[in-house]
Order: structure tokens, then C-alpha cells, then sequence
């Protein structure tokens, strides 16, 4: 019997990417940037754009030319919601930061090497960044949410990350050097909560803290984004100390143990 790859592997993996790279944003992508982004051929991507399509997993926008996650993905995931009811245990404290900050607030996946948006909450100031919305994927070690789990993952996981640094940071490499990066992360353990100074889009500021899973491992997010006027040194530790009650709170629901009451 061949110890090679499973038939078919391959196809499954570029679809994948393709459905990930529609989810990046509410507008789609277009073909070109499809192409782009998958290192995949015109043609390739077309064939299988036009075969999810036709499962009502992608729908095409005649008006853009984009390609977005069709309704078949909405059943799914209202289907998949039941099973990972992550939004009644953290939709409760991103109203709470919100509210208590006046900034947007957001909780964010790990997704192997990535960070996933999947909650968000806007705050009443009414200036704000547009960086981070639902569906928004970022390189650990990249943004707030993806620094703050990442300054607590093992350090074998860090290093190969740091090892092949430029290729998983890609885009985002010429900010986040390595150096930057490490700086960022030690200054996230010492704090708790981690600080990105504008270093995806200058002007556009971020806090987070990790939220642990059963293991002890930190698999999700809380942060904040806004203007950098609004995280100032002298805010950031208020912020933080909000951020990080907010994120025990749900690492203990989600271990099993008694939040107690809400953060004050």
C-alpha cells in the first residue's frame, strides 16, 4: 500500500485557502488577488472559484468582480456556532471593555499559525480603526491579538516561528522585524497584555491579553483598537488591567471554575 500523500489531498488544501481568502474581509476578494495571494495559476483559481460557486460555498459580485463566502458557509457555521458556543462566553465582557473604554473591542482565534477575528463590539468614541473586523486573519506574532498569545506559547513553538520569520510574516515582515517582534513579546509577558505602537497601519493602535484554554495554553484573544492618541503610555496600563480581567474571566469559564462576578 503507498505511504504517499491521500488522493485528492492537494485539492482540498487549495480549496481551503481559497475559502480563507474569500473570509478575509466582508467584500471578498478579487480574482487577481486571489490568484495573488495562493501562489496558485488564473486558471486554476477560476476552475475551482467556479466549482465552489456552484455549491453555494462562494458567490461571485457582478458588481465588484469579487469572489465572497456564499450561504452555504452561513448554514455551516450557524451549525458549527452550537458546538463552540464561544460568543455567550465572550460577547458579555467585549460589552463591558467597550463600555468601559470607548474603544472597539474584539476576541480572536488561533488557527494554527494565524489569528482569526471573530467577535466584535464597537466603542462610542467616535473616531476608530478599521484595521481589525470579523473574518481578519493575522500572523501570531502580528497585531495585538496574535503578540499576546503568542508571548505565552511554549518557547519551541516561538522559536520555529522566529526561525522562519520573513515567510510567516510576510507582508507584515517589514515592521515586524524579528527584533521588534522579540521585544514585543517580552514586553508581553512582563506586562500580561501586549501593545502594538501602530505597526500594521501607523496611527492605528492595539491591546490584547490571551485567554487560556483548559490546558494552560493561550488560544484566544481579547483586544483593543483605535487611534494612537487614545493609547497613550499613561492609558495603557488602566486598559491592560481591563483586559486581562476580562480574559481570566473567560479562561476560567472555559476551565470549568467559577468566574465569579464581572469585573469592576
Amino acid at each position: 500500500m503507498s505511504n504517499g500523500p491521500v488522493q485528492g489531498a492537494q485539492v482540498v488544501g487549495r480549496v481551503a485557502g481559497l475559502l480563507r481568502l474569500a473570509g478575509r474581509s466582508a467584500g471578498g476578494m478579487s480574482l487577481a488577488g486571489m490568484v495573488r495571494e495562493s501562489g496558485l495559476t488564473r486558471p486554476t483559481v477560476h476552475r475551482l472559484l467556479s466549482s465552489l460557486a456552484a455549491e453555494g460555498l462562494l458567490d461571485h459580485d457582478p458588481a465588484t468582480g469579487n469572489w465572497t463566502l456564499g450561504p452555504e458557509i452561513l448554514l455551516m457555521g450557524s451549525v458549527a456556532a452550537t458546538r463552540f458556543p464561544l460568543e455567550d462566553l465572550a460577547r458579555p465582557g467585549l460589552r463591558r471593555l467597550a463600555e468601559a473604554t470607548g474603544e472597539s473591542a474584539f476576541f480572536s482565534i488561533r488557527r494554527g499559525t494565524e489569528t482569526v477575528c471573530l467577535l466584535r463590539e464597537e466603542g462610542s468614541f467616535p473616531v476608530r480603526s478599521f484595521v481589525l473586523h470579523e473574518g481578519v486573519r493575522f500572523p501570531l506574532g502580528v497585531a495585538s491579538a496574535g503578540t499576546a498569545i503568542m508571548a505565552f506559547l511554549p518557547e519551541s513553538e516561538k522559536a520555529e516561528l522566529l526561525g522562519n520569520w520573513p515567510a510567516h510574516a510576510g507582508t507584515f515582515a517589514d515592521h515586524h522585524t524579528p527584533a521588534v517582534v522579540r521585544d514585543n513579546l517580552a514586553r508581553t509577558r512582563q506586562a500580561g497584555y501586549s501593545v502594538n505602537p501602530g505597526l500594521v497601519l501607523e496611527g492605528s493602535w492595539g491591546m490584547g491579553a490571551a485567554v487560556f484554554d483548559r490546558s494552560g495554553q493561550p488560544a484566544w484573544a481579547l483586544s483593543l483598537t483605535g487611534i494612537e492618541q487614545r493609547f497613550r503610555s499613561g492609558r495603557q496600563e488602566e486598559l491592560g488591567g481591563l483586559l486581562m480581567a476580562e480574559a481570566h474571566r473567560i479562561s476560567q469559564q472555559l476551565a470549568g471554575g467559577d468566574p465569579g462576578q464581572p469585573p469592576r
